[in-house]
């Protein structure tokens, strides 16, 4: 009961609740954060000391640069917050360095659960899609093509929404296409284990399934 009131009582503000809108959909660095709501640097952190001493936040360190953090909200208070309405979209294009992972299990579990149009893409493409993301991707029910790997130049066009699925994707893009969410999923790549790849299909699957709702109530993508 004290724990649930904590989280209530750090809902109780209107900035706090904007926060907590804004990270449902994605991940974001503080200064992200006051950039996008005009909030100056010291509110946000006063903000965010409130919402992690609540348990409803975590910040994770930035597998890009490693300077920046991320902040991000635990999945197991996810599911008692609706989420912001998605804006209307043509098209959903995941996106991360080599589309050879990340970005291709979103976009076939985006097709699989969501439907309409999707597609990835990757800001350096490797040649083909990593084995292990096929594999994982076999073993849920969900097909990869092993040569189907894009640059984002060629595939991102306006009207899209796009989602950033690694940091470095979403830092490099920041300067160009600026994604309209980033989701800080690790790389599984760096370990190279089938747990890892299963640990971000985990991820991936939990945030599709958390904003489904949304994308059916306000984007047409069929």
């Amino acid at each position: 009961m004290r724990a649930r009131a904590r989280i209530h009582a750090a809902l109780g503000d209107p900035a706090r609740l904007a926060i907590v809108d804004a990270l449902t959909l994605g991940d974001a660095s503080p200064g992200e954060i006051g950039a996008d709501l005009r909030m100056p640097t010291n509110l946000v952190a006063h903000h965010v000391k409130v919402l992690q001493e609540a348990g409803l936040i975590v910040r994770t360190r930035s597998e890009g640069d490693r300077r920046r953090t991320y902040l991000r909200l635990r999945p197991d208070v996810l599911a008692s917050l609706t989420p912001p309405p998605l804006r209307e979209a043509d098209r959903v294009v995941f996106v991360c360095t080599h589309n050879s992972a990340r970005s291709q299990l979103a976009a076939a579990l985006w097709r699989d659960r969501v439907g309409g149009q999707v597609a990835s893409a990757g800001t350096k493409p490797a040649a083909r899609v990593h084995p292990r993301a096929v594999s994982v991707a076999h073993r849920h029910g969900l097909r990869l093509d092993p040569t189907g790997t894009a640059h984002v130049d060629d595939v991102v066009h306006d009207g899209d929404l796009v989602i950033a699925v690694c940091d470095n994707a979403h830092e490099d893009l920041t300067t160009t296409v600026r994604p309209q969410l980033h989701w800080s999923v690790p790389d599984p790549v760096r370990a190279d284990t089938d747990d890892a790849f299963e640990a971000a299909y985990t991820d991936l699957a939990g945030r599709i399934d958390r904003i489904a709702p949304t994308a059916h109530q306000t984007t047409d993508l069929n």
